[in-house]
């Protein structure tokens, strides 16, 4: 018997170290493929167009024609009182330098506006190609050449100057994203635990997660051509973060929990991943199969975001389930100083603000549901309110140059647009197309450019301005004209984005539904409690995106909604407000196994997981707030609405709508599981700690 407890005693032991060794070599092995994602990181147009749109195909086939990718820049010469002799020459004085110093695709020929106020000159060079860097760097350049003064204000704008003002927005969110994040869970961390050690362990836990999913990513990139977009490595930053530090919160609870009835933390340890491990799998594999259902997007932007947040989530789950354990076994219950549980003791007796909010919902749960339900559905109505869809000018929080010069364009030249539409036409056909393309209703102009690979480039000017209801017009007239040709464009490129999202929406939203559904009943094996969990995170989705109404235009000025945020924040509210019910429903079935009564059941479960749930919530709401503070719209958006979709979620649905719910269903919550038929046998209940 001596010799048995030694081996035991050894193993207890060994294990943590065995696994903290583990780590360490996986570090090891995975750092040179971490430190390589930031070079494979693309926001070029390809990376966020729909693979299969007509404006997609014009980029790739453009990438293709003699010289690459074009970079299209305007430079914009404005002067209020009209442009004297000096300011013309001047500006071309400034455009003989450029074409000096870089290789143009042709001569750059000045347009001047009706009331003399503004001269526009178009620029393109080949010179970058599709090397996002030396775009910047031509348009860097561009810049410092094109400069006013003296009442005479000169700026540099352009689908070029836009995508590399966009790219130094993307390029921003690596560090100042990542240290945000770091701070805001370290603050909540130290908040919810008042320990002077123990919030540094998630934190810690989840970095080595973050690193662990870069190096993943890389490895997914290589094998098989993920995208990987500044939007799509910040959001997965944020879910490791986020995620990781759910699951951890989850398990310290129920590791504290088991402290007090088992003498060594190894057992505890054990106790504990088994009481709450089922739960977090359940949770991580809600959210890795509603990202995954993003693979079914056309949007390259969406499709790239599934698999990289899935490695996010999952880098988090293995690194909180085994990682973490071996820390806390490896530092004992010191590490809960100085609110230490001690073996056999009892949690202090304590007024539990979830007991108090379980016991009024029991009271009259089907008013408190039929108030919440009402609640939710006004909220909702404020989506109506949302504004219209986002114009490439308006997706900076913040104007650069670039923006400011497509709305002097836009004052200066009303009657026709400064964005040039392309269309790409077989070579066989090319002077065909143009006498087609020119006879266009809304073509102000039309000519030529370059022809290679079978394919000939046409240059298209239409009279509206850019993403006005005439250039769309233009647009769709011009595909409907020209069969076997395609039209692109950074305006094609918008209205491909809406109307793909469109379709895809009515694609992945039932899958992420059904997939949610499925793992949901094979956890509680019931059908009853999962329709319940998935109706409750839909409508907490449509409270969100009815906030975001109420506020994106009229509080913060947005001109419009991204066309992905339904989707998306679809996506993430179901599969991460899924997550919460999981906890409670799962320690409620728990106490229903047992014996408990229904009502019982559910409030000892709300009084047991609300303290978790709650501080779950607010670090995973606080780490998507982080993107508010971003500076483009569409991660603000994306951001607010699932910050406040996740706190909806938590103290409203799961504290009042879902216990309330459990308690007027009854036993029929389960159905048709055995705990609905018959009642349980009644077992030795063990008191459960308040959180």
């Amino acid at each position: 018997m001596g010799a048995l407890e030694t081996r035991t005693r050894t193993r207890r032991r060994a294990v943590p170290w065995a696994v903290l060794a583990l780590w360490i070599g996986l570090l090891a092995a995975v750092a040179p493929f971490a430190a390589k994602l930031a070079d494979v990181q693309h926001d070029r147009v390809t990376d966020y167009l729909p693979a299969s749109a007509d404006s997609t195909r014009v980029a790739r086939i453009q990438d293709r024609l003699p010289g690459g990718e074009t970079t299209e820049l305007v430079l914009v010469y404005h002067r209020d009182g009209g442009l004297t002799a000096a300011d013309r020459a001047r500006a071309g004085e400034q455009l003989a330098r450029i074409a000096g110093r870089h290789t143009l695709t042709a001569t750059p020929r000045g347009v001047t506006s009706a009331d003399g106020t503004t001269l526009m000159y178009p620029v393109a060079s080949n010179e970058p190609g599709t090397d996002e860097d030396a775009r910047n760097a031509l348009v860097d350049d561009v810049r410092e050449v094109a400069r006013g003064g003296d009442g005479l204000s000169v700026q540099v704008g352009g689908p070029g100057a836009l995508a590399t003002d966009a790219a130094g927005v993307y390029a921003s969110l690596g560090g100042p994203l990542l240290y945000t994040t770091v701070a805001v869970v370290a603050l909540l961390l130290i908040l919810i635990y008042r320990s002077p050690v123990l919030w540094l362990l998630p934190l810690v836990v989840a970095g080595v997660a973050d690193f662990l999913s870069t190096g993943v990513a890389y490895g997914l990139h290589q094998v098989f051509g993920t995208a990987v977009s500044g939007q799509n490595s910040g959001v997965m930053t944020i879910l490791v973060f986020g995620a990781g530090t759910d699951y951890a919160l989850l398990l310290v609870s129920r590791y504290r929990e088991e402290l007090r009835r088992h003498e060594r933390p190894y057992d505890a340890m054990l106790a504990a991943l088994r009481g709450c491990g089922p739960a977090v799998l359940a949770s991580c594999a809600t959210v890795a199969a509603g990202l995954l259902c993003l693979l079914a997007a056309d949007l390259n932007s969406s499709r790239g975001m599934g698999p990289l947040g899935t490695v996010g989530v999952l880098c988090a789950l293995a690194a909180m389930l085994t990682l973490l354990p071996a820390l806390l076994v490896l530092l004992g219950r010191r590490v809960f100083w100085p609110l230490v549980p001690a073996h056999g003791s009892t949690p202090r007796a304590r007024r539990s603000l979830f007991a108090a909010m379980g016991t009024s919902a029991g009271r009259r749960p089907l008013a408190v549901l039929a108030g919440g339900a009402a609640l939710l559905g006004a909220l909702a109505l404020g989506a109506l309110n949302l504004p219209g869809g986002l114009k490439q000018t308006d997706t900076f929080v913040d104007r650069p140059e670039s923006v400011a010069a497509v709305q002097t364009l836009a004052r200066a030249f009303p009657e026709r647009s400064s964005q040039p539409i392309t269309v790409i036409t077989p070579a066989g056909r090319a002077d065909a197309t143009l006498d087609a393309v020119r006879a266009v209703r809304g073509v102000d102009s039309a000519g030529p450019g370059r022809t290679g690979d079978g394919w000939t480039e046409i240059s298209v000017i239409a009279r509206g301005t850019p993403q006005s209801a005439a250039e769309t017009r233009t647009i769709e007239d011009l595909r409907h004209a020209l069969p076997g040709s395609y039209v692109g464009g950074p305006s094609a490129q918008q209205l491909d984005l809406v109307d793909t999202d469109a379709r895809d929406r009515l694609v992945v939203v039932p899958l992420v539904l059904a997939s949610v559904l499925l793992i949901l009943v094979l956890l509680l094996r019931s059908l009853v409690a999962p329709l319940m969990l998935v109706a409750a995170v839909v409508a907490v989705w449509g409270a969100a995106l009815g906030i975001g109404g109420l506020v994106f235009g009229p509080l913060f000025g947005f001109g419009g909604t991204d066309p992905g945020l339904g989707l998306l924040s679809f996506v993430f509210l179901v599969a991460l407000g899924v997550d919460y019910g999981i906890f409670l429903m799962h320690r409620m079935r728990e106490e229903s196994a047992r014996g408990a009564q229904p009502s019982a059941a559910a409030l000892t479960a709300l009084r047991t997981t609300g303290g978790v749930i709650a501080s779950a919530g607010l670090v995973l709401a606080a780490t998507f707030a982080v993107l508010t503070d971003m500076g483009l719209v569409q991660l603000v958006e994306l951001g607010f609405v699932i910050a406040v979709g996740v706190l909806l979620d938590t103290f409203l649905v799961r504290t009042y709508l879902v216990t309330s719910a459990s308690v007027a269903l009854g036993r029929k919550v389960w159905w048709p599981g055995p705990l609905s038929r018959t009642p349980a046998p009644a077992r030795t209940e063990r008191q459960p700690e308040p959180v």
